[in-house]
């Protein structure tokens, strides 16, 4: 029989129940915290990490540690997170390539970015840059689309690999101009500079950080960036957009965490990639690193990764690529 004593009761414990989650809620963070890299120690994307790495850590209040699990163009590392649980005790620092292009370039995956990870804040965009041999002769984007026009199928142009946004930004740039060029893939981004540094293809989309130096040398022409304007750090050098209206390449990752992280966790973790990227120290190292920091909110990340899966999969079959 259900009295008034065991309606009190329950509606004690039904107050008590949103205190107990409250509580629950503001002991996060309670461990260290585990932001997984799909890449190798030393890379952009680790490099970036580890700048933000301690401001986070005195944010939160616990340890923030990398953890690096290279392998398939950062599906290992992916899966990882999409495997662990959602209690905020572990994130990825996913990619361009990650969250946004491997569900159109490899066969099948075991996961599905957009539905099982939760967007949590985007942290950067690593600059590429439009570079050519200085014994080629072209001075500007529309020189170079001009001399492809004339010669089809014969300009080469270099990328660390298969799917990598090298490779996919040489592929718009044939689809929005209208040129067909050859893509030569490389094995990193090293060999391929090797290449381009000794004329044996005739152009690349190459990392900031990698091409700027040999520019700086004189051995790589700068003709441009592809941005949808012109940047801060090289206000000289036009945007490929300034040719080709509408062309945008972001080499972009973001911090991603499992699916059914809680929004609490979520809010407050976006607080802290927000604040650390806006500290001085922070954000001049990484525009050290050739990397423009970009805070973003969760719901603004959520709407980005599904234009960008939009975008890139017609280019990734019109490529052909795929990887089983």
């Amino acid at each position: 029989m259900i009295n008034r004593r065991s309606l009190l009761g329950a509606g004690g414990l039904a107050l008590a129940l949103p205190a107990i989650h409250a509580r629950a809620q503001e002991a996060w963070p309670s461990k260290p915290i585990r932001i997984v890299v799909g890449f190798a120690a030393g890379g952009a994307t680790d490099i970036s990490t580890r700048v933000m790495q301690p401001k986070l850590t005195a944010l939160l209040g616990v340890p923030v540690v990398i953890d690096n699990r290279p392998g398939a163009g950062g599906n290992l590392a992916t899966e990882t997170v999409v495997r662990s649980p959602p209690d905020g005790s572990t994130f990825l620092m996913g990619t361009i390539g990650a969250l946004a292009i491997n569900p159109s370039l490899y066969a099948s995956l075991p996961f599905d970015p957009q539905a099982d990870l939760t967007p949590v804040a985007m942290a950067g965009n690593v600059l590429n840059v439009l570079v050519v041999p200085t014994d080629r002769p072209w001075k500007s984007v529309a020189e170079l689309i001009a001399a492809a026009k004339a010669r089809p199928d014969t300009i080469t142009y270099g990328s660390s690999g298969v799917g990598g946004a090298g490779h996919l930004a040489g592929a718009l740039l044939d689809r929005m101009a209208g040129i067909s060029t050859v893509h030569v893939p490389y094995r990193g981004g090293g060999p391929m500079m090797t290449d381009l540094i000794g004329g044996k293809v005739d152009y690349a989309f190459s990392t900031a950080p990698t091409a700027l130096p040999q520019v700086q040398s004189g051995r790589l022409r700068l003709l441009a960036v592809p941005t949808a304007q012109r940047i801060r750090a090289q206000p000289d050098v036009p945007a490929v957009a300034e040719t080709l209206p509408g062309y945008e390449v972001q080499n972009w990752y973001a911090l991603v965490g499992p699916k059914g992280l809680s929004p609490a966790i979520v809010t407050r973790m976006n607080a802290a990639m927000r604040e650390a990227l806006a500290d001085p120290t922070v954000s001049a190292s990484l525009e050290g690193q050739g990397v423009e920091p970009l805070p973003s909110s969760p719901e603004e990340l959520a709407r980005f990764i599904r234009e960008e899966t939009e975008k890139w999969a017609p280019i990734v079959r019109a490529t052909g690529a795929r990887v089983e």
